[in-house]
């Protein structure tokens, strides 16, 4: 009605003041440019997502329609994180970055690299640090490629994937090699991945991944030097600055055509020496043990073990061929000299900062020693005679007091015609007779020789049981007599008695059998011991200076300017490392010695110095437990104690770090007021943040880390160029830095701050 009253004119005019800037108020709405509900995806999702855009056999378009996606930019975050509150889309986008112009940028390929990079470096050696909105990046590119590539790993391709660290590794050497006879472990030149590897690395990628702008981003991170693998040294999967969270999953798909060539080798091995049953081979009176061929293969990163049941000549070839198909197919410089075949059962072989070795089932679980087997029979017969003692006591006491009962009893009778006491006793002395009584029965029916007796007089030879004769008699005594013997069968007849005898006969013969059959085992069957190096950790407990030259402990120096309850968590963040790290160990019971006393001991004479306090005192006041207290009176323990040491056992660890980070490093408080600033932390946002200057062991002692003899072998170290740089951090987080729960790996290290 109202546009027919309207002149055209009127109506044309109207459309163009109301419909018009409607009209581009619904375009601007539905614009990509306005923020749209992000939310974090599940790992269902991810794998949904990645998989949408599969094709031909291939992935295509993955950085711009997956990493750059706004919801797996987030999730990336969130797997970043190291605060107890997860950030949200507003404070991220408030303190760090907006993760939507992230997203633009991956999108319209204009994403600044170098922007995102800080270099440091020290006496020519220099290192690419990347800034919190790259690590993101890079963490996203990191689950794109698990989703397509974990599946496709082979089974025994250990480190940077979920549920496959080095504890699932040595899990797997100990419950499923048998019978090893020579193993080599495949040795790499120390250097790191050229222009030629790279290119072999995206090639291989391009195989699976047909996306051109991904693979330019990972050649853009190894030319910025953001990632940098460098084989044959000791940084991967340490928790090290240096070591980008893209180079796990870039080494196992590096690796991963030497895992199937490996692969394809044990399977043909399996087929041409199949497991047979004893019952087909050979029959019950043989004595011949038969030993099936086998080969077994761990890698961790760049530590390949390869392990056979076989001969020597066999196993050379086998080292030749794996060597040829690394220098030939992966262009790799492996160490011929260190690549070498050690004899399993005679020599220790170093893998994965443990030894190993072929030794016989009865060292892994000894049996009980003829002293033990004497020092059990003494004590329970020791703990049989001071029961028969407690019951002759008892006996000896019962009769006591019956005797006062009843001659009280007597003596009052005597006095007068009937009992007449103020208070009725009858109650508690028929409670006391029930009691004894019950022993009495309790104790004869547990003797078998008496129980057998009775049962013999009461039960056998009775003429009642003969059928002529029952016949006669009335048949009220007939079930009387009945029921009289079922009641002697059910008190009397020692049956239980004799199972237990028997029940210890069977078991004195079970254990006859089982000592054959680790007589057995222990000449047919070999198993892998795995230890700690005992003669590494003397040596890095001294170089550290936990202990003097004679193996007494000692105070850290280094350590005096930290407050009281930093320097026992640093102890306690060492201590609790080793222990983890080597809990899956046969020695396991060595490092508890060096933690529970050596670092004990060592951190109470650091904070005894430090007050310049006698031990004695330290410990009256801290005791042995280390307990100090909070801001609010609350008691703390950080270190573990002797209780807790000595009850620990082989934890269900998948991937502990190595104490090379904690061990390494020590953070001083600066005693200089500098101005706040943001925690280093990934997403930290808090500001009450307290300066700390990183001390680094190399520099502080003055020793070249690739000197073998100065150096512990095996033992990593942070970068040089970190060395005497500052970092503010938070209470919570220095706290959890000193525990080893964190590591600088968990910081954004381009923030650290330049103190003089």
């Amino acid at each position: 009605m109202l546009f027919t009253l309207l002149r055209p004119t009127t109506f044309f005019s109207l459309q163009s003041r109301v419909l018009i800037p409607y009209l581009k108020l619904l375009s601007t709405l539905s614009s990509p440019e306005l923020p749209i509900a992000i939310k974090p995806l599940t790992k269902p999702q991810i794998k949904t997502l990645v998989l949408n855009h599969y094709k031909h056999n291939k992935f295509h378009n993955l950085l711009q329609n997956v990493v750059a996606s706004p919801s797996l930019l987030l999730t990336a975050i969130l797997n970043l994180n190291k605060t107890p509150n997860s950030p949200t889309l507003d404070s991220v986008s408030t303190h760090f970055f907006s993760i939507q112009e992230i997203s633009n940028e991956l999108t319209q390929d204009r994403f600044d690299f170098e922007s995102c990079c800080t270099r440091v470096s020290n006496r020519g050696q220099s290192l690419v640090l990347p800034n919190l909105k790259l690590k993101v990046l890079i963490e996203a590119i990191r689950v794109v490629l698990e989703v397509v590539y974990d599946d496709r790993f082979v089974t025994f391709s250990y480190g940077g994937r979920v549920g496959m660290g080095r504890h699932t590794a040595i899990r797997y050497l100990k419950n499923n090699v048998d019978n090893p006879s020579w193993w080599f472990r495949v040795w790499f030149d120390n250097e790191k991945f050229d222009d030629k590897n790279v290119d072999k690395l995206c090639l291989i990628i391009g195989d699976k991944i047909e996306d051109k702008g991904l693979l330019d981003v990972i050649k853009k991170l190894f030319q910025l030097d953001v990632v940098s693998i460098e084989l044959g040294g000791c940084c991967l999967g340490r928790g090290f600055p240096q070591e980008c969270g893209l180079s796990s999953i870039l080494i196992n798909v590096y690796f991963n055509g030497l895992d199937k060539e490996i692969q394809e080798l044990r399977l043909k091995t399996n087929r041409d020496n199949p497991k047979l049953k004893p019952d087909d081979l050979l029959s019950a009176e043989s004595r011949v043990f038969y030993k099936p061929l086998k080969i077994y293969a761990v890698r961790y990163l760049d530590e390949i073990l390869v392990i056979t049941s076989g001969t020597k000549i066999l196993t050379l070839d086998l080292m030749n061929r794996l060597v040829k198909f690394l220098e030939n197919n992966l262009e790799l410089r492996v160490d011929k000299v260190n690549t070498a075949i050690h004899s399993a059962v005679s020599e220790k072989i170093d893998f994965l900062g443990m030894e190993l070795q072929a030794v016989t089932p009865s060292i892994l679980h000894p049996p009980m020693s003829e002293k033990a087997i004497r020092a059990k029979k003494k004590y329970q017969r020791q703990k049989e005679v001071k029961l028969l003692e407690l019951r002759n006591a008892r006996e000896t006491n019962r009769k006591k007091l019956g005797m006062k009962i009843f001659s009280h009893v007597f003596k009052k009778l005597k006095q007068s015609n009937g009992f007449k006491f103020e208070f009725q006793i009858g109650n508690e002395v028929k409670e006391i007779f029930n009691t004894w009584g019950d022993e009495v029965v309790r104790e004869f029916l547990d003797s078998l020789e008496e129980r057998s007796d009775w049962h013999r007089k009461l039960s056998a030879g009775d003429f009642l049981t003969l059928g002529r004769i029952r016949d006669q008699l009335p048949k009220e005594l007939v079930d009387s007599y009945d029921n009289f013997q079922e009641q002697v069968d059910k008190y009397l007849k020692p049956v239980k008695a004799r199972k237990a005898l028997e029940e210890e006969e069977r078991k004195a013969n079970e254990e006859e059998r089982r000592y054959g059959e680790r007589t057995i085992e222990d000449l047919t069957k070999l198993c892998v011991k795995v230890s700690a190096p005992i003669e590494q950790i003397k040596k890095a407990v001294k170089m550290v200076g936990f202990t003097n030259n004679m193996g007494r402990p000692r105070p850290i120096t280094l350590l005096m300017a930290l407050e009281d309850n930093h320097i026992i968590k640093w102890y306690a963040g060492v201590g609790k490392r080793w222990l983890d790290f080597f809990s899956c160990c046969h020695n396991f019971k060595f490092v508890k010695t060096v933690v529970s006393y050596h670092l004990r001991f060592s951190c109470i004479l650091t904070l005894a110095e430090k007050h310049d306090s006698t031990k004695r005192e330290a410990i009256k006041h801290y005791t042995k437990d280390l307990k100090v207290y909070d801001m609010n009176g609350t008691e703390e323990v950080h270190f573990p104690s002797e209780k807790e040491i000595k009850m620990m056992g082989e934890g269900n660890f998948s991937d502990p770090k190595p104490v090379d980070g904690a061990l390494t490093m020590a953070l001083v408080r600066l005693a200089s007021d500098e101005p706040s600033y943001r925690c280093v932390v990934h997403f930290c946002t808090r500001t009450d943040t307290t300066v700390y200057r990183i001390h680094l062991l190399q520099k502080h002692m003055n020793v070249n880390p690739k000197d073998g003899k100065k150096w512990v072998f095996g033992m990593g170290t942070i970068h040089d160029g970190l060395n005497r740089k500052c970092l503010p951090l938070c209470s919570d987080h220095i706290s959890e830095l000193y525990m080893g729960k964190l590591t600088l790996q968990d910081m954004d290290c381009t923030t650290f701050v330049d103190v003089d």
